[in-house]
């Protein structure tokens, strides 16, 4: 599990936004790993397993504790997003990022910890820890649907904060009206 502790230190960074509360998830996730391991199926992925551990030490400990921003509502949402006709899909600005080290800059990491966490934790599992849909929502204990549907709203909302961004880093075919 060792080489993999990067992964969960970073998921741990993203979640608690606080180094301390991170080297702290980090660490109970491990311990509730190693107690647990006899829990690990062999041959299945052992990173979207231990993701899912630490995932359940956040939600269990952090999540609570921790206040939420209010999401955009779903009518500024769409209307931010429609201005956006014309530009290069919301993944495709995902994808010109550094995925390994998640060296996203100010901007991108502002507008990540702007998403409510049941859409941060799908991005971050899905588009910057590359887990399958499928490994997703094992990791958060829900239908697949439901990680569609949360990285599709948080993918929007990111799409929509980044605009900016993506026009200085020239990832727009043009400007939005």
């Amino acid at each position: 599990m060792v080489p993999l502790l990067g992964a969960v230190h970073r998921l741990a960074r993203r979640l608690t936004q606080r180094p301390a509360d991170a080297a702290d998830l980090l660490q109970d996730a491990m311990l509730r790993a190693y107690r647990g391991f006899g829990g690990f199926v062999p041959g299945t992925n052992r990173k979207a397993w231990l993701l899912k551990v630490a995932y359940s030490v956040f939600v269990n400990r952090y999540r609570q504790a921790r206040r939420e921003p209010e999401p955009l509502p779903d009518r500024e949402l769409e209307r931010r997003f429609e201005q956006a006709v014309g530009m290069l899909g919301e993944t495709d600005v995902l994808d010109g990022l550094d995925r390994g080290a998640w060296g996203t800059g100010a901007e991108v990491d502002t507008a990540l910890r702007q998403l409510p966490e049941p859409f941060l934790s799908a991005v971050l599992l899905v588009d910057l820890e590359e887990l399958t849909y499928e490994e997703a929502a094992a990791v958060l204990e829900c239908p697949v649907g439901t990680v569609r549907s949360r990285l599709f709203r948080g993918r929007k909302q990111l799409f929509a904060a980044l605009q900016g961004y993506a026009r200085e880093r020239g990832y727009l075919k043009r400007d939005a009206p």
